[in-house]
């Protein structure tokens, strides 16, 4: 009986191509529809020989679907049809094997059925990724299925990496964002297929990962990170640490100096994913990297200079006369200054007659660890010529004092 149930109606695989295993995953494998738990040994093995022909079956056809077609958005709605009823079908799968968890003999087979689905699944979310709804909820049953394959793999990658001291104390730091992540209750974070699918990309490197001595100030694991930007708080504040202490080792400042851009240089040849991001609440991890080497950078050039050439002390006359004025020295430069004044100006944020006049009446008041008298003239002039790298900082300090206001 169970015999003719899933070959008269499995083997019809035209038209639509996950009709055998819609057939077995709804009706056959249903306890509610159909006498499964009455199946034999013979029937049982029949239907997994025959699962694994029809998984390539589907394998093929999606692939050979998506190839014959000329239309993206053909594509497109092809695509998310098959992931959209995959997932239909692991849900009620896991319902069935729920229901028939205490069969012995069914056990083979519905773990069976799960895990071809999940292996079509996972074909279409690598091999298809750029056709789907990235933004689109995650349901619930795929995404508690997911996340405790994903915990089981984080407590074997655990297991195998926790006493490497070369992956210290960045794989604690990755493993308890990971661990919080996998186990929030309210999933406030995990919802999307986009966030999903990186904790999945994730995983698949982190297997790849193997245990080595080598002692680098990128390690094996940083790579990895980096690469898949895992912008992570606390794993950027450890992997800036490390990078210092690396620096740091070297006793002169030029030396420091050497050290810092050949770190620099070789975190700029690290690999890098394009579009994918750990938090996407949280800035680029390599935008937050460039600006602490862009900032330890302007910190030992600045101390270098003095260490060349100190400052003098210079009498002049208005000295003289007790007519020396204080100045406010900015780390910023004449053109990130000029910047962020024009932007003040034109938001009007500062009241004034004009920009010349804004820049005539404060520019003798400031000065730069490289300029001490600034030109009203040149920073009018520079504000309207910037380059990039000056927009870059300039806004870069201003989210700086965003992010200390909100902290008042």
């Amino acid at each position: 009986m169970i015999r003719d149930h899933y070959t008269k109606r499995g083997l019809m695989c035209t038209g639509y191509i996950l009709q055998w295993l819609d057939t077995l995953v709804t009706v056959t494998l249903n306890p509610g529809k159909s006498p499964i738990a009455k199946a034999t040994t013979d029937e049982v093995t029949k239907i997994l020989e025959q699962a694994a022909i029809e998984k390539e079956k589907i394998e093929t056809t999606v692939k050979s679907t998506v190839f014959n077609l000329d239309d993206d958005v053909q594509i497109r709605c092809t695509i998310k049809k098959y992931h959209s009823s995959l997932i239909a079908l692991l849900d009620q799968a896991i319902a069935n094997r729920t229901s028939l968890s205490d069969h012995e003999l069914l056990r083979q087979l519905l773990d069976k059925t799960v895990a071809t689905i999940d292996e079509l699944l996972a074909l279409i979310e690598t091999r298809f990724i750029s056709y789907l709804d990235l933004e689109e909820r995650v349901p619930a049953t795929y995404l508690l299925l997911v996340k405790k394959e994903l915990n089981k793999k984080l407590s074997s990658l655990s297991k195998k990496h926790k006493n490497l001291p070369v992956y210290q104390p960045a794989f604690d730091i990755m493993k308890g964002d990971l661990d919080l992540l996998l186990n929030s209750s309210e999933d406030k974070q995990l919802h999307s297929f986009r966030q999903l699918f990186y904790l999945k990309e994730l995983f698949r490197e982190l297997e790849e990962l193997q245990p080595t001595e080598d002692t680098s100030v990128y390690s094996a694991l940083d790579h990895i990170l980096i690469a898949m930007n895992f912008n992570s708080k606390a794993y950027i504040f450890n992997l800036t640490q490390r990078i210092a202490m690396h620096i740091n080792r070297s006793e002169q400042l030029p030396e420091r100096m050497e050290q810092l851009l050949f770190d620099l240089k070789s975190f700029k040849q690290c690999h890098r994913k394009p579009n994918i991001i750990f938090n996407i609440k949280d800035a680029d991890l390599h935008e937050q990297i460039n600006n602490w080497f862009s900032q330890e950078l302007f910190y030992l050039e600045k101390k270098i200079h003095y260490l060349v050439h100190p400052l003098k002390a210079k009498v002049t006359d208005q000295a003289a006369k007790g007519e020396v004025k204080q100045k406010i020295r900015s780390v910023l430069s004449v053109d990130q200054m000029a910047l962020i004044l024009r932007a003040a100006d034109e938001t009007k944020i500062i009241a004034t007659k004009s920009l010349s006049n804004l820049f005539k009446t404060i520019a003798p008041y400031l000065s730069t660890p490289y300029q001490e008298n600034i030109s009203y003239d040149s920073m009018r002039s520079k504000s309207y010529s910037a380059e990039i790298k000056d927009k870059a900082v300039a806004v870069e300090m201003l989210q700086q004092i965003i992010k200390r206001i909100k902290e008042y």
